[in-house]
């Protein structure tokens, strides 16, 4: 009808609550097995396997076997994904990133506890401290994909 304004008589909720431990939990433990695949494997820029993977793509596996959802390949698609998160309200499966250089960025999942598993360039896969000094100093942004 013409002139008719909308009903305003929707209401909407943002729950602010925070992850179910359940949820938490086995979001944890398959962040966790998936990792224990990956520990150890060499970083190889623009690597996607055993015999050697960058950052994005080790996220990019991480979520596909942990939690069957694909990721796009690069950090600069991934930094796009979700929604923003401040570091202080960070859960499991997070993705954080890094710039590392003028033009370059890293990324990894956290794992809860103040750490990340990633694909380092000078230890292959692995899990770092966020409080690392250098980590910290290259700390961005980080994005929650799952809900």
């Amino acid at each position: 009808m013409a002139g008719r304004k909308p009903s305003s008589s929707l209401t909407y909720s943002i729950s602010t609550e925070p992850m179910k431990p359940a949820r938490s939990a086995a979001t944890l433990t398959n962040l966790h097995q998936v990792y224990q695949r990956w520990r150890g494997v060499p970083y190889r820029f623009g690597g996607e396997g055993a015999d050697g993977i960058d950052c994005s793509a080790f996220t990019q596996a991480l979520y596909q076997e942990a939690f069957g959802m694909e990721l796009p390949r690069s950090t600069y698609e991934q930094v796009n994904l979700g929604r923003e998160v401040e570091r202080e309200q960070l859960r499991p499966g997070d993705l954080v990133f890094f710039r590392t250089g003028r033009s370059t960025q890293h990324n990894g999942v956290y794992i809860g506890n103040g750490k990340f598993a990633h694909a380092s360039s000078s230890v292959g896969v692995t899990i770092s401290r966020l409080d690392n000094v250098y980590w910290k100093s290259r700390y961005w942004q980080a994005r929650r994909v799952l809900d």
